[in-house]
């Protein structure tokens, strides 16, 4: 069994550095050699890129646009309405990933309206989703992408978000039926949702393009206090034959090179990836 591969989200680690690219640079320093992006529309593409190569980083995930942020909006995927929207978002994205290398898109959903109720406005939103994720899945094919989903927990990150568990995740994608439409399984949404992380990652895992993970409740680094046992959710990944990127998606409690302890005991342990795994 291969030990996993590891990726930096330069979004959430090393909030001390002010820019995208001294993050990329942080990163590269501390070990990884893949790194995320949530939403790199900042920066030039071309800039990322090359901080990326110079310090020898794979860009591995980014998101699509979020929308109108000030309007509360996070992701337009499946809000009715904003088809428009997320459209040219997803040109952008797709801008962004061919520049970066990036061959995985987080195609957002979004949130249910401010002031609807989510049962009243579900089969609305179901259905707008549905064709928005087989126009991505035509335009992704298109450059050799893949689109991810990824269920966001409604317990207490976010309560509007429309796609919550892996369940109603994994049901749209059957419907939409398209290979390179995947799954993100960030377990700190899991667990808050569903918990039963065992069956849940047997079952989903042949879905799973992409896996995130933080500490619960608190969200940080997976060596801090908290319910989840993450030797053994790795041990779990590598056993069952997971191949791609785990995402380092937390908040350090500190310092964030510091707080790696975690991983540097994991590939003291398991080693690293060979280059090309």
């Amino acid at each position: 069994m291969a030990p996993l591969r590891f990726s930096a989200n330069v979004s959430w680690l090393f909030p001390e550095l002010p820019s995208l690219p001294a993050r990329l640079r942080a990163a590269g320093s501390s070990g990884f050699e893949a790194a995320e992006v949530g939403w790199p529309y900042g920066e030039p593409p071309e800039a990322l890129a090359r901080t990326a190569q110079e310090v020898g980083l794979q860009l591995v995930l980014i998101n699509t646009p979020p929308g109108d942020r000030e309007k509360g909006e996070m992701g337009l995927g499946a809000v009715p309405g904003r088809q428009a929207a997320f459209r040219d978002g997803l040109e952008q994205a797709v801008v962004y990933a061919k520049a970066l290398g990036c061959p995985r898109i987080h195609l957002m959903a979004g949130r249910v309206p401010q002031g609807a109720d989510r049962a009243a406005v579900r089969d609305e939103m179901d259905t707008v989703f549905l064709e928005n994720l087989r126009h991505a899945a035509g335009v992704l094919a298109q450059e050799n992408l893949v689109g991810l989903l990824e269920p966001i927990n409604t317990r207490i990150t976010d309560p509007r978000y429309f796609l919550d568990t892996p369940q109603q995740a994994a049901a749209i994608l059957e419907k939409v039926g398209r290979p390179n439409l995947q799954l993100q399984m960030d377990i700190f949404h899991w667990q808050i949702m569903d918990g039963n992380l065992t069956g849940n990652i047997r079952k989903f895992l042949p879905l799973v393009g992409h896996v995130q993970v933080a500490q619960v409740p608190g969200r940080g680094e997976p060596g801090s206090p908290g319910e989840l046992n993450f030797p053994y959710l790795f041990q779990l990944l590598e056993d069952e034959g997971y191949k791609g990127f785990v995402g380092c998606e937390y908040q350090p409690r500190g310092d964030t090179v510091e707080g790696l302890s975690w991983l540097r005991s994991y590939w003291d342990k398991r080693g690293r990836p060979q280059s090309g795994q």
